[in-house]
């Protein structure tokens, strides 16, 4: 039988909520087999439904138990819940410990949820390089939300920005520098923080020192912010946090650019031109605080997994979230964006394959790679003339 034959064959099953079928189809992935891109083809239109949600943070943080209970209170609310969790990988025999598996028991003894855990092969950015498809085939067969949990391996797991809608940062107190535990690009890919493990002493500290960083560049209450275009009757704006109005004059309150008073409209308009990449993509991430704007300002909160304690309050800052993606058009923005960046992935790819196909087929790339390595040629002349003698052909 063909690949594309029995790619056909399974993804029949799928359709029909076959539980095996899905679990072969993401081995299929995984392995790289013929019929993993023929059925990956097939379960393309129907993606593009569920909820994905990131959970990434430092090593030890609990999240595997805070995903646990998580995918709980999503099924108490009704949904059906996909767990990719993406294990460490041994540099010697390739395996994964699976830990995660360990951690969810209690969770994957429920027919609603799906829970497969991922070997991340050395790659960087705390996920494996076939999390986006199993998320695909995932989305395709039906669940509301995915959650997918990085590796957690601490400031470079941002990669889970490109694939979640919402991502969910974990920390724990007792880091000794909790602001080193979520600077470098770990802040601005938040959408919700939690400090877990917060009965332990300096809980209130963390959560304080997050809800600093974000007061410069954020403005308004956790949650969605609805910024009026005009003053409400009598000179005041609208509060949007509780939608009161506020004192005559209070509406100038709501242009500055964070609620320490420090900037206003004005200084904001003076130093965009010094905005750095991330500030840049954090106001394009969560909009601006501009009247007339809606924007999201992160909610920081506490939560002890292993007792379930918080954990229904941070189901509902996710729920908050999504609908403040709909509400923006994100979600359709953010559609486009990820079928523009997975185009060009995969052109690049095989482009890149083909090209060195071809080069190898004509003995080139043996010749070019021993002069290289003789440092006889640069590895940038060699790249070139691999492109010329062969690109197009």
């Amino acid at each position: 039988m063909k690949p594309e034959d029995r790619a056909a064959e399974l993804f029949a099953r799928l359709r029909s909520g076959d539980r095996r079928a899905l679990a072969r189809a993401i081995t299929w992935i995984e392995n790289g087999a013929e019929e993993a891109t023929a059925l990956l083809r097939l379960v393309y239109p129907l993606t593009g439904r569920a909820h994905v949600v990131g959970i990434t943070g430092p090593p030890g943080a609990g999240k595997s138990t805070l995903v646990d209970r998580l995918a709980s209170e999503q099924r108490a609310r009704g949904r059906t819940v996909a767990i990719v969790a993406v294990d460490p990988t041994s540099p010697f025999s390739g395996g994964a410990i699976l830990g995660d598996r360990i951690r969810m028991q209690r969770t994957l003894t429920d027919p609603g949820v799906f829970m497969r855990s991922l070997a991340a092969r050395g790659h960087l950015g705390g996920l494996s390089p076939a999390t986006g498809e199993v998320v695909s085939v995932l989305d395709a067969f039906g669940f509301d939300v995915i959650l997918v949990e990085t590796v957690g391996t601490g400031q470079s797991e941002v990669e889970i920005m490109a694939l979640a809608h919402t991502t969910c940062v974990v920390v724990v107190p007792g880091l000794g520098d909790e602001i080193q535990a979520i600077k470098a690009g770990i802040l601005e890919i938040g959408d919700v923080f939690v400090c877990n493990k917060a009965d332990r002493d300096g809980a209130d500290r963390t959560v304080n020192e997050i809800e600093m960083m974000l007061d410069l560049g954020h403005m308004g209450q956790p949650g969605i912010n609805r910024w009026p275009a005009e003053p409400a009757e009598g000179g005041g704006a609208q509060s949007p946090a509780a939608g009161a109005a506020l004192p005559p004059g209070a509406d100038a309150a709501l242009r500055r650019l964070d609620r320490t008073g420090h900037h206003s409209a004005a200084d904001l308009a003076r130093a965009a031109g010094y905005m750095t990449r991330a500030a840049v993509h954090a106001a394009e991430r969560h909009g601006t605080a501009n009247p007339g704007d809606i924007s999201w300002r992160p909610p920081v909160l506490k939560t002890v997994a292993k007792d379930g304690q918080g954990v229904e309050a941070v189901v509902d800052r996710l729920d908050e979230h999504l609908t403040f993606l709909r509400e923006t058009g994100r979600w359709e923005a953010r559609r486009e964006k990820d079928a523009a960046l997975r185009l060009q992935e995969l052109v690049g790819q095989r482009a890149a394959r083909a090209t060195l196909d071809r080069a190898r087929a004509a003995g080139d790339l043996e010749l070019l790679v021993r002069q290289v390595a003789e440092r006889r040629l640069d590895p940038y002349t060699a790249a070139d003339e691999i492109l010329r003698n062969h690109w197009g052909r």
